[in-house]
């Protein structure tokens, strides 16, 4: 049976790499959970004038560094001035040169979206009238590359450690707390911890490299690991690395400390690092809550609790399914059932747990039944969901092996490990027969050197090797005694001489008979110091002996526990669930790599909304699309302003409000206010009409003097939900 586990386990470890490696390259780059939902000037449009500065909106907030936006001019050359600043509400400027000349002008971002993401991009707007030749932009994706695929991996191993640690620690103080003295269970927890400490720290080195150059060279930068640490990210790698050091001293305390206490003692340990390990595990799972998808977006004070419980309970599941799994196939002491059914009960505890909070967490990120097909998020939560399933299709078989092994406890197994246990004794007795005939037969040599006696010890070393064989033979047969008689010695007599003859042969040990004719004292002597020499090296043996004879029946008695149809189908049930949980943590990796259902919607439909104004820019008129997202019941929608003749003086606005599929609707209050930073004017609240479904409108809108004016506009959806969202355009 050894010899068979190692592969199994082998080729699990295998799978578990393939699986990484493979959904790794095929998700490319890490896509980005923020994107770019407008921008003055607009991609691919010609103004008249040269811009002051040039402004992009995106769907969430994100952090700018010194070179996150650069503008070429058409020869290459940067034209922008200054770093980017944000300018209201999730919209970044950067100012320009004054009098650019006529030309196409390239465009670059890259920045870091508010849930740690990596975010860049290019486009291009032209001045008076395109040029002839323009700057290819660098079409390296934020997140991609060696260093991107690098912090993948560490993402991945990160969580695969969180499980292992959390899980497998959980199983031995909830469901078998017998399995703290079980070096396998010891080694996997330790594994565990070791690759999360190891992944952190792999992450916080690459961190600043993967989120600017992507450069090999700038992994050990001592200048962006500061700048990394003074990030979000960063204190959520650094807050995990000093948790790590509190569940360092949680596990050695529960394979240490915890393992020599008993009774009452024990049971109050187990209470309180019951209480110390979920507050450590929920604290890493904040770790993660806090500076990923959960910080962002709808709700985020009820998000990040929710993903923590979420985050617990995956790792209590898929954890102690590793455990069982190390249990049943390494395990020296046998778990009992006791252990498996309390399992099954916290996995479907755990099980529960993670479909409540995995329904909130799919409304959040999607939105609309569309996006499940339309997005790549929807599609790899649907590879998930159907991933689930096929689990809890497992766990059942699993918990249907489980009562069968309940049934059959008190009967046939213990019966057929009795008579294994009996079959040992009685080889035994047979080798340690066979033992004593060797070391009579070396004392009788070392007496006197007779044909008879060399005869004796020939079929004594005889009977050795076959016992030395009986130890190796998987069925071995019980040796038969030899018979002792006096007529297998010849001498003067038949070994019944005088009084000292008869104690040589039992200073021998290989009973009467051994020295017979002779009588004399010398030889007696002779004899006893033979057999003293026989002694000691016939005690080596036998401990050898014992040494290979509790080895053999550990491993009958294993063998005799693993032949039970029962326990094998366990074993094979949860060696399938342990294979697709593999999967499952792959392509829960890549989620959350990848851009939620309602970014992605809500970006294709402001650039859709951005092409239309643009291509009806060239009337004079200036028109402005603004996504917008409440948080509440129909909270999210696009609002459109229309200023025309965009010029000072009165002017025409129009205001227009739909959904994200484009179809207008109604909302109790839209206001807008007009202001030119610049001059120090405004706001000026303008409060619009209500014409139609979806429309508003307010005529004689004056603007006073020509600039780049920002127009906000806030949003009411219901009583309490509301925003405020604004862009910059040139009027005048």
């Amino acid at each position: 049976m050894p010899t068979t586990i190692a592969p199994r386990i082998r080729t699990l470890v295998l799978l578990f790499l393939a699986v990484t490696g493979a959904l790794i390259a095929g998700t490319g780059q890490a896509s980005a959970h923020a994107a770019l939902t407008g921008s003055d000037p607009a991609q691919g449009t010609v103004v008249d004038k040269a811009p002051t500065q040039v402004s992009l909106t995106f769907s969430e907030q994100v952090s700018t560094g010194a070179d996150a936006v650069r503008v070429l001019d058409p020869k290459g050359k940067r034209v922008d001035t200054g770093e980017p600043s944000a300018v209201g509400g999730t919209t970044y400027s950067v100012p320009l040169h004054s009098g650019l000349p006529d030309g196409t002008y390239t465009v670059t971002y890259q920045v870091v979206s508010a849930d740690s993401h990596p975010v860049a991009g290019a486009y291009t707007f032209s001045i008076g009238a395109p040029s002839a030749t323009s700057v290819s932009a660098s079409t390296r994706e934020a997140g991609d590359g060696v260093v991107g695929g690098l912090y993948g991996f560490g993402r991945y191993m990160s969580y695969a450690g969180f499980i292992v640690m959390v899980g497998g620690a959980a199983f031995v103080l909830g469901c078998w707390p017998a399995g703290t003295g079980v070096r396998a269970l010891q080694r996997l927890v330790i594994s565990g911890w070791l690759a999360l400490t190891s992944a952190t720290l792999f992450l916080l080195l690459l961190r600043g490299s993967y989120t600017g150059s992507g450069e090999l060279d700038d992994v050990f930068d001592l200048e962006l690991l500061g700048q990394v640490l003074q990030t979000k990210t960063g204190a959520a790698l650094v807050s995990r690395l000093l948790l790590l050091a509190a569940a360092a001293l949680f596990i050695a305390v529960l394979f240490g400390a915890y393992d020599k206490r008993e009774g009452e003692e024990k049971r109050d340990l187990t209470f309180g690092l019951a209480i110390g390990g979920t507050v450590v595990a929920a604290g890493l799972a904040a770790s993660w809550a806090m500076a990923e998808h959960a910080s962002t977006g709808l709700q985020p004070g009820i998000a990040m609790p929710v993903d923590i419980v979420h985050l617990v309970a995956v790792a209590t599941w898929l954890g102690g399914l590793c455990a069982l799994l190390v249990a049943l196939y390494r395990g020296d002491t046998p778990v009992g059932l006791p252990a498996v059914r309390r399992f099954s009960q916290v996995a479907f505890g755990s099980v529960v747990a993670l479909v409540v909070t995995g329904v909130y967490q799919s409304w959040r990120q999607l939105g609309s039944w569309s996006a499940f097909t339309e997005t790549r998020y929807g599609q790899l939560l649907l590879i998930k969901i159907g991933l689930v399933a096929l689990l809890v299709g497992i766990a059942w078989i699993s918990r249907r092996w489980t009562n069968r092994l309940g049934e059959t406890a008190g009967g046939k197994p213990a019966g057929t490990e009795t008579t294994g246990t009996e079959t040992a004794g009685a080889e035994t007795t047979g080798t340690e027969t066979t033992g004593a005939a060797e070391a009579a037969a070396v004392a009788t040599a070392g007496g006197r050197k007779s044909p008879t006696a060399g005869k004796a010890s020939a079929a004594a070393r005889t009977r050795a090797a076959q016992a030395s064989a009986t130890v190796t033979e998987p069925e071995p047969q019980p040796e038969p005694e030899p018979e002792e008689e006096g007529t297998g010695e010849t001498g003067d007599g038949s070994g019944s001489g005088s009084e000292p003859e008869s104690r040589s042969g039992a200073g021998s040990e290989a009973g009467s008979g051994s020295e017979s004719g002779s009588g004399s004292e010398a030889e007696s002597g002779s004899g006893s110091r033979a057999g003293s020499i026989s002694g000691s090296g016939d005690a080596k043996r036998a401990a050898q002996l014992a040494r290979q004879r509790a080895a053999m029946d550990a491993t009958r008695q294993k063998r005799v526990r693993d032949a039970d149809p029962q326990r094998l189908g366990l074993r094979r049930s949860v060696l399938a669930e342990a294979g697709v949980a593999v999967v499952l943590l792959a392509v829960t990796t890549a989620l959350t790599s990848t851009e939620p259902g309602r970014t992605e919607q809500d970006a294709k439909a402001a650039t859709a909304a951005s092409s239309t104004s643009a291509s009806e820019g060239t009337s004079g008129a200036v028109t402005l699309d603004m996504s917008f997202d409440t948080g509440g019941t129909d909270g999210k929608g696009v609002v459109s302003v229309d200023i025309d003749p965009a010029r000072t003086g009165a002017n025409e606005m129009h205001v227009y409000v739909t959904r994200p599929n484009g179809r207008a609707f109604d909302i109790p209050e839209v206001k807008v206010a007009f202001t030119l930073e610049a001059q120090k004017i405004g706001p000026l609240p303008v409060t619009p009409d209500h014409i139609t479904t979806g429309h508003w409108s307010a005529n004689g809108v004056q603007i006073p003097m020509a600039g780049e004016w920002q127009i906000a506009v806030t949003v009411r959806t219901s009583d309490i939900d509301q925003v405020t969202v604004s862009k910059n355009a040139q009027i005048g």
